[in-house]
């Protein structure tokens, strides 16, 4: 009796702890910095909430900059620019070896109006839409703007500066004429000394008339020897970035009666495919955040990154994803070593340093996904036989337990997780699943396809029987064997439709011990956090059904990313790097909606499992100009009483129109 009375005391205070803790923590999402702006845009005015700094990276085919930006007390504006060249490689040639450099000057600071410097600036507002523009004000004198942004196609990354005369008289503006040349030392690149060109263009003396403006710019670009430095036209490289930032806004687009989601949809494709760099060997997606460029992953581009751009429709991400797969699929070996975690060095040498990862799984998980979402033949056979190799992997990793080992996860030891973790035999499952689909639509042995549905449904007693268990009072799962505390990653099985223990892992998910002002703590009662397993949380949660318990959540967590200190994508990591904008973050943002909230599991190459999870107080949503499966398709969800009517069209006809039941699964077939 008296234990039964304590389990319902310690119901009752969780009950009152998770009340206080939703009160305080969704509530305060209106703490907003930014504002969205009818364009898409979003923007910060300057009030009194200064001094404020933050960090956004913006990535071209040739360069990254990581832009360190921020309003003083005065009302000042000050920008650090740290710029990466990824195909200047430097000594010694490993995961980190990019030129990088930072500049801090202000082109202002080369300016003189009427023969002074600007003095007593008084930043107005900040706008983000894949640049960054600043306006400020010098009194009723003038008025200043700034934009900043990388180049798309140029090792190249550029400054847009204007000086407005808003007062009654006219006024004297001199802009310098300055070419400044650094020169690498030739002992620390590959390919010897590299020159840095700063140049200014437009310099000249004006008079300006009352209304009247001057623009001139500065292009930081980095050469080897034996190139010439680019030679551009500021507007027309800043054409060319939003052109390419229209172009992605106008696929894949998210209709929800949610803004925040939306534009926190439409930015998170921006950084997902601005990050791709024209290597040696070929289109390679790297996270960047500084580190990690001209170079692949198992899990960032992989697992993470590559399952999404089919849906996308970017032409050069799948070029990246498929080139990523063909990068790892040279490292087969008739021995069954490990393939390596990394890819790098423009794909010229490899990392391994922490060992198998899982990577295996990785690899098989998101290049079955890839092919079945791309709808490709030629691409699919292409990868069928890496699939097969990194199952055949897997399958020999297997303990006496029925779950795969590995020496670590996608964390490499920065956190525990025992000989075998949750997430290398989840992925390892869900990669099962798909080849069955992809060996189908390929005409694949049947008796190869049934041992991998055999071996996946094994996998899952085992994964329920090793790894189901009670920690800290909920019913959900221990990461590896000897874990008695929550870990952020118990969330990977819904992912991938294991819903046996979905109840509590939820619970806990969303309990005050795993859940923070910036989502998921990587462990139970720590600081740290990663984006990343955040993100498979919403999706997994909303991909069991919970669809109302997590839209609380996803829309706290996207005003917080979109609207809040740190803007606008999802982030890396925290204390760790400072919560970087790693690209493949953003992917995963994106995928919340693909296959959490709109439940799409690709089931061939020209077909899919759906099911749509409306919100209760949504009347309908949309994703239109999907690229998945070959085809060109929006989808729309609508109430209908307690059903759901949806209605998939290509633009010209109506393929599906039905009424579905809230929760079922319907199969499509596009062709």
């Amino acid at each position: 009796m008296k234990r039964s009375f304590r389990k319902n005391q310690q119901h009752f205070l969780f009950a009152i702890a998770a009340i206080c803790f939703s009160v305080t923590t969704l509530f305060s999402q209106d703490d907003r910095r930014w504002q969205i702006d009818q364009d898409g845009a979003i923007s910060w005015q300057i009030n009194n909430n200064i001094p404020h700094d933050d960090h956004i990276e913006m990535s071209g085919k040739k360069i990254s900059c990581v832009l360190r930006y921020g309003v003083a007390t005065d009302g000042s504006f000050h920008a650090t620019r740290s710029l990466v060249w990824p195909m200047l490689r430097t000594i010694p040639n490993n995961t980190h070896a990019s030129l990088t450099r930072q500049f801090a000057q202000d082109g202002f600071d080369l300016v003189t109006v009427n023969y002074k410097p600007i003095a007593a600036e008084k930043t107005v507002s900040l706008t983000l839409n894949g640049t960054l523009f600043v306006k400020s004000k010098v009194g009723t004198a003038l008025e200043l703007t700034r934009t900043f942004f990388s180049s798309t196609t140029l090792s190249g990354y550029c400054e847009i500066y204007s000086v407005k005369n808003t007062s009654d008289k006219n006024c004297s503006v001199e802009i310098p004429k300055s070419n400044t040349v650094y020169t690498t030392d030739s002992s620390k690149g590959i390919e010897g000394s590299y020159t840095i060109h700063v140049d200014l263009s437009n310099d000249g003396s004006f008079t300006l008339k009352p209304n009247e403006t001057v623009r001139f710019s500065i292009f930081y670009s980095g050469v080897k020897a034996n190139e010439s430095v680019p030679v551009v036209n500021a507007e027309e490289e800043k054409n060319k970035r939003l052109e390419l930032i229209r172009d992605l806004w106008s696929k894949l687009v998210l209709e929800t009666p949610d803004p925040v989601l939306n534009t926190e949809f439409a930015f998170a494709k921006i950084r997902a495919s601005e990050s791709i760099f024209e290597t040696k060997g070929g289109p390679m997606h790297g996270p960047g955040g500084e580190s990690y460029y001209a170079a692949i992953w198992a899990n960032d581009q992989a697992e993470y990154i590559g399952p999404f751009f089919p849906f996308l429709g970017y032409d050069y991400g799948n070029q990246a994803s498929l080139n990523a797969y063909l990068q790892f699929a040279k490292f087969m070996n008739k021995d069954y070593k490990p393939i390596p975690s990394s890819i790098i060095a423009e794909g010229t040498d490899i990392w391994a340093g922490a060992g198998d990862r899982g990577d295996g799984a990785m690899i098989a998980y998101g290049a079955a996904r890839y092919a079945l979402s791309r709808g490709n033949t030629n691409e699919a056979n292409q990868l069928w036989p890496l699939i097969e190799w990194c199952l055949e992997y897997c399958h020999r990793k297997i303990n006496s337990d029925g779950i795969v080992t590995s020496d670590s996860d996608e964390l490499e030891g920065r956190l525990p997780a025992g000989k075998a973790n949750l997430n290398t035999s989840s992925l390892y499952y869900d990669a099962l699943n798909s080849a069955v689909y992809l060996g189908k639509a390929l005409g694949k042995n049947e008796s190869q396809l049934k041992t991998y549905k055999a071996e996946a449904e094994k996998l899952k007693i085992a994964i329920e029987k090793y790894f189901g268990a009670k920690v800290e009072g909920f019913e959900t799962y221990k990461y590896y064997k000897e874990n008695d505390v929550l870990r952020a990653w118990i969330c990977t099985p819904l992912t991938m439709g294991i819903y046996d223990r979905k109840d509590g892992t939820i619970d806990a998910l969303f309990s005050p011990r795993l859940w923070t002002k910036d989502g998921l703590a990587s462990v139970a009662g720590d600081k740290i956090f990663w984006d990343r397993s955040t993100l498979y949380a919403l999706r997994g949660v909303l991909a069991a059904g919970e669809t109302d318990k997590a839209l609380d959540f996803l829309h706290y967590y996207s005003n917080r990313r979109l609207l809040g200190d740190h803007v606008p994508y999802p982030v890396e990591a925290y204390p760790e790097g400072d919560q970087r904008h790693l690209s493949a973050e953003s992917g995963l943002y994106c995928r919340i909606f693909t296959e959490g909230l709109f439940g799409i599991r690709p089931t061939g190459l020209h077909s899919f499992d759906f099911t749509p999870r409306l919100p209760k107080s949504w009347p309908v949503m949309k994703l239109k100009r999907i690229h998945a499966f070959e085809q060109d398709f929006d989808i729309t969800v609508e109430r209908v009483g307690k059903n759901l009517k949806i209605k998939i069209t290509d633009g010209k006809k109506i393929m599906i129109n039905k009424v579905i039941s809230d929760g079922e699964t319907i199969n499509i077939k596009l062709h």
